[in-house]
């Protein structure tokens, strides 16, 4: 057997070190992020929350799995203006449709096919009541925000040659039937939600590829 020199085996001990370190850090995150709320998670909530998402996150309580109830469409259109200044509404794009057509065949498919658009309109449904008239908090910018620029990072700067000058969405949400075997009987009928146009500008756009 091969005797490895003093360089190497300090080398080794290093890498092994901090690997069981990481992994130990690692574990510990998960663990205070499943765990219920404590004094260390609410201290390092930011700390935590950067190591768990978006890879790591669980839609599920610590020992109760909580599966999705609902199957949520989304959709969105743009209103574009040509150079002469005539207004035209576009038609509705499905964004959903694009993701399960992403995902549907994908033995790998990624977590921003599966998740991002869901999770942003779950955001945005979350922090705006549904009371009209309703005026959301600094979270409830961010979530139109966040959606916003998701659409808009699909759909790009102009449509049909011409630049985009307001976004509108609709949402369509309908209970998953329960199986066969079941005598729960619940409603499937689709619950459609469509929100107020939303200017668009430059600053919209910055950052996104």
């Amino acid at each position: 057997m091969p005797v490895r020199s003093l360089p190497a085996r300090a080398a080794l001990v290093v890498a092994a070190a901090l690997l069981l370190g990481g992994t130990g850090l690692f574990l510990a995150a998960l663990f205070l992020h499943v765990a219920p709320p404590n004094s260390v998670s609410k201290e390092y909530q930011r700390q935590i929350d950067a190591v768990v998402f978006p890879e790591f996150e669980q839609n599920w309580k610590l020992f109760a799995p909580d599966p999705l109830q609902q199957n949520v469409t989304v959709d969105a259109r743009v209103q574009t203006i040509a150079d002469d200044g005539a207004v035209t509404t576009r038609d509705w794009i499905g964004l959903t449709a694009q993701d399960i057509a992403a995902v549907r065949g994908n033995p790998a498919p990624s977590h921003t096919e599966q998740n991002l658009l869901r999770r942003a309109w779950d955001f945005y449904d979350a922090t705006h009541p549904a009371q009209e008239g309703a005026v959301a908090g600094p979270r409830g910018k961010l979530a139109e925000l966040y959606l916003k620029r998701i659409a808009l990072q699909r759909i790009g700067r102009t449509a049909h040659g011409e630049r985009i000058l307001q976004i509108q969405f609709r949402s369509g949400s309908a209970t998953v039937p329960p199986p066969a075997w079941s005598t729960e009987q619940v409603s499937t009928e689709a619950v459609h939600r469509e929100l107020p146009w939303w200017p668009v500008n430059d600053e919209d756009y910055r950052g996104l590829r």
